[in-house]
């Protein structure tokens, strides 16, 4: 998730579409927050991390 938000906030800059940089910020910060879960030793939906 992490790697396609990053990929979503690109192309949203790059082609000036504000869905995509939206998406990509959400996507973004949904990875990072299942990422620090399961660092917390939490596996959400079976993973411990989600990239």
């Amino acid at each position: 998730m992490i790697v396609l938000g990053i990929i979503l906030l690109v192309l949203g800059f790059l082609l000036n579409v504000p869905i995509l940089w939206t998406l990509g910020i959400i996507a973004l910060v949904a990875g990072l927050v299942l990422t620090l879960l399961g660092m917390a030793g939490r596996a959400v939906g079976g993973r411990k991390t989600w990239y």
